[in-house]
């Protein structure tokens, strides 16, 4: 359980990370802006991201391994 957290955090890290490099550099990166129901508020679903991936770190933390 606790790779699967991990997992799914560092995905959604990159997937964040992604989506604010589209909005400030204009690459064409990421699935956030692919989305039609987050159109115009991409930035927001990045950082969305970015934060939902530090809560899936700082649970997959407090888990046992095993």
């Amino acid at each position: 359980m606790k790779q699967l957290l991990e997992l799914l955090g560092f995905i959604a890290l990159v997937q964040g990370v992604m989506g604010l490099l589209h909005e400030f550099t204009d690459w064409h990166i990421g699935l956030v802006q692919r989305i039609d129901f987050f159109d115009g508020y991409e930035i927001y679903a990045s950082v969305t991201l970015i934060v939902l991936a530090l809560a899936l770190f700082a649970a997959a933390g407090s888990r046992r391994s095993g």
